[in-house]
This record gives structure tokens, sequence and C-alpha cells, in this order.
């Protein structure tokens, strides 16, 4: 295949950085590039730690990066121009919030924390040289942190058929990673106008375990509400519904009997998007219009890294190989991870809830391991914790919520307990509200 080349000026490589403690990198204009050029030039004498993935957890760890260790030259890479945010996401869907509230600038907590960040897609990685490889060249590091998130498995469904996969990402778009689904998603729901729409649950674990029922029941909220003749059928591979099993199984009862229906134990087998047919370890479903959600694994940078764990057989199991106290690579230490694409932490619970909280608070664990590493400290294991709140009900607003708690056992097992609070409450809505405008603040800077 021929070599493409790119001609770069200095506004297409950056999209920003703070003026005076992390200045743009510019190049000499005009600059041929090719994909082994090696771009963005070090800067200062600190460390240079390479950020995968802009989201919550990656843009948490640039900001305590530059806070922690005012010298380092800390670049984010990110492949969309702006920031969505999961959190909220079922809310947009049905106007409980805006647009503006949900996609974010990521210039200006670039430019106000100070690291670079640019536009790009990550492609591989060269780990014996410490570099990136991406659509506009190479990059070298000191310590990455890969915190891209997670990828639809479709393959778990229709191995190799890529016709299906793309037809099904066309047509029964899902939105579990913020893209140009949200939108495809938002439109599908403003435009559903009576039948049986179909949700199938990605089996555990999976990003943020009790959104795909809040998505159900604010996308019934605005059934009922604009009197749609519509049911929704939730496929959900798990025995019951789980977490916040209670608070979610008496919004379905009580406020979208005649909406809702949960199916338990329907383990994905066959789908069929061009007749519209799933088969499942419940029965078979035929359905009008669907929100099809796969099986999730960890980003795709994190097999490119080659960083996957094994199973005692040897299959991958779709998730960082990592240390679970310290959130590095078990074979390379220089590698950390943040946020959903982490592997397993404990036989009590499995992983750590794939959520934005946790992505948060991960974020700043790993920024301060690092900052005691460079300062030639002892690094201290931390824990995280976790807080989701869920809308169940639209008029009035009321929402449920679940808080997990972290501590280390005798033998250094990471132990977990969780609360759910299953009464819908207003209270819980002021509390949603506050929190996210908190994190918002935090890592964005607003």
């Amino acid at each position: 295949m021929q070599r493409r080349h790119f001609l770069m000026t200095p506004p297409a490589m950056a999209l920003g950085a703070a003026a005076a403690a992390a200045p743009i990198a510019t190049l000499a204009a005009p600059t041929i590039m090719t994909p082994q050029s090696r771009i963005l030039p070090r800067e200062g004498k600190g460390p240079r730690i390479v950020i995968c993935g802009g989201g919550w957890g990656g843009m948490t760890a640039a900001r305590y990066l530059r806070e922690l260790i005012p010298n380092s030259d800390v670049v984010l890479l990110e492949r969309n121009p702006t920031f969505w945010s999961g959190p909220m996401s079922n809310k947009w869907l049905i106007d409980i919030v805006n647009t503006d509230f949900v996609n974010r600038d990521m210039l200006h907590p670039a430019n106000k924390y100070g690291y670079k960040l640019l536009q790009t897609e990550v492609t591989g990685f060269e780990r014996d040289k410490k570099l990136v490889r991406t659509a506009h060249g190479l990059i070298e590091y000191d310590f990455l942190i890969l915190s891209g998130g997670i990828r639809n498995d479709y393959e778990a469904w229709f191995g190799n058929d890529q016709k299906a996969i793309d037809y099904t990402r066309k047509h029964f778009p899902n939105a579990y990673i913020p893209n140009q689904e949200m939108l495809a998603l938002k439109s599908k729901v403003k435009n559903f106008k009576g039948g049986t729409l179909v949700m199938t649950l990605p089996p555990p674990p999976h990003r943020c375990p009790p959104s795909p029922y809040e998505r159900a029941c604010l996308i019934a909220w605005h059934i009922k509400k604009h009197k749609i003749p519509g049911k929704i059928l939730i496929l959900d591979p798990k025995p019951k519904i789980a977490p916040i099993g209670v608070g979610y199984k008496q919004a379905f009862d009580e406020l979208y009997a005649d909406i809702i229906t949960h199916v338990p134990n329907a383990r994905v087998q066959e789908v069929d998007p061009f007749n519209k047919r799933i088969k499942t370890a419940a029965g078979e479903f035929q359905f009008d219009d669907a929100i099809l959600m796969p099986p999730h694994q960890a980003a795709e940078m994190v097999w490119w890294a080659d960083l996957i764990g094994k199973t005692p057989d040897g299959k991958p199991t779709g998730w960082a190989d990592m240390n679970v106290r310290y959130f590095t690579a078990n074979s390379d230490d220089r590698v950390y991870f943040v946020g959903d694409l982490m592997g397993a932490i404990s036989p009590q619970f499995g992983h750590y809830p794939k959520s934005a909280h946790v992505a948060n608070y991960i974020g700043k664990i790993v920024a301060k391991n690092i900052a005691q590493r460079v300062a030639g400290q002892e690094v201290t294991p931390l824990l995280p914790d976790n807080l989701c709140y869920m809308m169940v009900n639209g008029d009035p607003q009321e929402e449920i919520s679940v808080k997990f708690e972290y501590e280390v056992d005798a033998n250094g097992q990471v132990n977990q307990t969780q609360i759910d609070m299953d009464v819908r409450t207003p209270d819980l809505v002021k509390e949603d509200f506050a929190w996210i405008n908190g994190k918002f603040s935090d890592f964005l800077g607003i």
C-alpha cells in the first residue's frame, strides 16, 4: 500500500495548551509528516506523560499530573473534538438536560491546567521504545496512561460478519461510547412512533451497570408522556435486576407496568438485525426497533498494546492485565490503566464499577502515584469509592442511587460494600446535579 503523506501546519497539530505552563508545540511550516514522524518534541526538564483517552479519567489525570508535577510535560490524546459525558446522557435523550450540559469544550481545561491536547487517533504502541503511534505520527513518553474506555464486542454476536456489525451499529446504535451514536440514539427516541422497542443488556462486567435500566425508565416516561403506543422489552442476561434491584423493580411495576417488560436470564444467543429477531436463553423475540448493546471489552488500545489479561486456560479476559493496587500493567510498570478498561480487582466482587465516578477517582490516584515515583518516594496504594444516581421518573423528577465502599482485608484482598438507595425521591435529583457539577468543576475547570 502506498504510504500517504500529510501536510501539517501548527494549528492542525495541537488543539490547546496553557500558554505559560505548557506552550503549544509548534512545527516548522510547512512540514511533511508521515506516520513515522516524531511529533510534539519534549519540553522542560520533567517527565513526559502521555494519556490516551480524554474522558472522565484521562482529563482528570491530566489536570492532577500538571498540579502534582509542575515541570511535567503532559500530553492528552483524544480522537473526539469535544467531550461527551456519559453521565446525564440518558436525561439528555429526553431533554431533561440540554446538549450544552453533556457536550463540553476540551480546550478550556487544557489551557487552564497546562497540558497539551491533541485531537488524533491512537493506532498502536512501541512499548520497547516508549512510543505511541498516532494518525499524526509518533509521540515519546516516560509514563503512559491508557484511559480509552470500552469497545463494543459485536464479534461475540456476529463473528467476522462485518456487514451485520455495520448494519447493527448504523440502525440500532446504543451510544454506550460517547460519539456520533449519541445523536443517532436521541433521534431514534424522538422519532419512535410505537411498537416493541427491544433493549439488550451487556453481560457483566459492562460500562455503568445501572444505566441501561435508567435509560429504559426515561424512555418509558417519554412514551407515557407523549401517549406513544409503545412497549419496551429489556433482555437482561442476569437472573435479576442489579444493582439497585428493588428500586428499579418498583419503578418498572409502579410507574411503567404497561410499558416495560423485564426478561431475566435472557443471554443473547443469536441476533438477526436484518429481520429484527433475537434468540436468547429465555426465548426468541421479534422487535420493531431496538437499542442493541453487545458485550463490552477494554478499548482497542489495550489490545494494541498487548496488555489484555488471560484466563488460566490462556484465553483473553477482554480487560487490562493490571496490578490491582497500583493500576500498572503487570508486564510494564511504566503503563497505567484508568477507567472502564481496567481488569478485575477482587474475587469478592470482580471489577470496580465501570463508572465515570470511579474513572475520575482512579485518575487522581494514578496522578498521585506517578508523582510519588517521580519524586523518588514510596508509592502509596489508594482505594476509590463509587456513587451513581439514576433518574427513574421525569414528572415528578425522582431518582434512586447506589454507593460502593472499599477496604483491604487482612489478606490484602480488596472487598466491596454496596449500599442501594431504593426509595425514589426528588432529594436525590438535587444530590445528582450537585455531584456532577462538582465533578465537572474538578476536571473541566468550570
